[in-house]
């Protein structure tokens, strides 16, 4: 069987949905099912009243035995929470330790309502067991594409740096190592600009990139929609209409020795009730992912 790494994204949606006390145990239930290796998580938060979301289920995880790392970026929210401790953003769970973690806030379009520009979406770094992972919060409303289009031409810029020169191909010779992987909840459709661009199916500013979309190159059948109002109540509740808007990105497999990068599978999780609860107002996605040289 060859070595993978399995990647699971899920928006937890803890800060503005509700029961999140008895939504907690849904979410440990579904990773406890799929066993991932890497988990990166949206809409985290912590305050000097509440321990932190994402750090609970990491301790969660590891009462069956193995230990779980995790970090956190966030950022305040004072404007429409009145509580100056409470910080929001993004974190990922890891089963190796964290080597590195740094987070950014994403740039706005001027003229931003509120909503846009006193909410800190965010971009998460983290490197474990030698792999960039990346954990994304994107401005939310459909016609935040304005905000969304410099956010992602930020995103890429900053993969970009911390990478170097990582990526780089040299004729005749195979690449090292794994590509970084992209995970988060864009709140984009796959047609939209954002989401074209970071697939090289468009050029932005003069500029283009590449990563592979999970879903589009190895999910199932179908239009994978992880926000789904025929299934989640939450969704319903909220009025959305059914869209796919959560992704994994994983970075350029060309010529990478030992088919490093290869997404081997992807499916759409966190999408029924294991202990009567739904998880989040999101599906979530698990995501195989060829890996040579994998760690114990």
């Amino acid at each position: 069987m060859p070595q993978t790494l399995r990647v699971v994204q899920l928006n937890i949606g803890s800060l503005i949905e509700a029961d999140w006390h008895s939504r907690r145990h849904e979410i440990v239930a579904w990773l406890e099912k799929l066993a991932p290796d890497v988990v990166c998580l949206q809409e985290v938060w912590e305050s000097e009243a509440q321990e932190n979301t994402a750090g609970w289920i990491a301790d969660e995880l590891s009462k069956s035995g193995s230990d779980w790392h995790w970090a956190f970026g966030g950022f305040g929210v004072s404007a429409f929470i009145p509580d100056p401790t409470l910080l929001f953003g993004s974190a990922v769970l890891s089963r190796w330790p964290i080597e590195h973690s740094e987070a950014w806030r994403l740039p706005f379009a001027d003229g931003a309502p509120k909503i846009v520009s006193l909410i800190p979406w965010e971009l998460l770094h983290v490197r474990t067991a030698g792999i960039d992972f990346f954990s994304t919060h994107l401005s939310p409303a459909p016609t935040d594409g304005l905000h969304r289009i410099l956010q992602v031409d930020a995103i890429d810029d900053h993969i970009k740096t911390v990478r170097g020169d990582k990526d780089s191909h040299v004729f005749g010779s195979n690449r090292q190592g794994m590509p970084a992987i992209l995970c988060g909840d864009f709140n984009a459709e796959p047609d939209s600009d954002e989401i074209r661009f970071l697939t090289s199916l468009s050029p932005l500013n003069g500029k283009t990139t590449f990563y592979q979309d999970a879903w589009r190159v190895a999910g199932a059948d179908g239009p994978g929609y992880t926000q789904d109002w025929r299934d989640n109540p939450t969704s319903a509740e909220l009025n959305l209409h059914r869209k796919r808007i959560d992704y994994v990105f994983v970075g350029d497999a060309f010529k990478r020795e030992g088919s490093a990068g290869r997404v081997l599978d992807c499916e759409i999780v966190f999408n029924t009730k294991l202990t009567g609860v739904m998880a989040s107002d999101h599906s979530g996605l698990c995501v195989d992912v060829l890996w040579l040289n994998r760690p114990e």
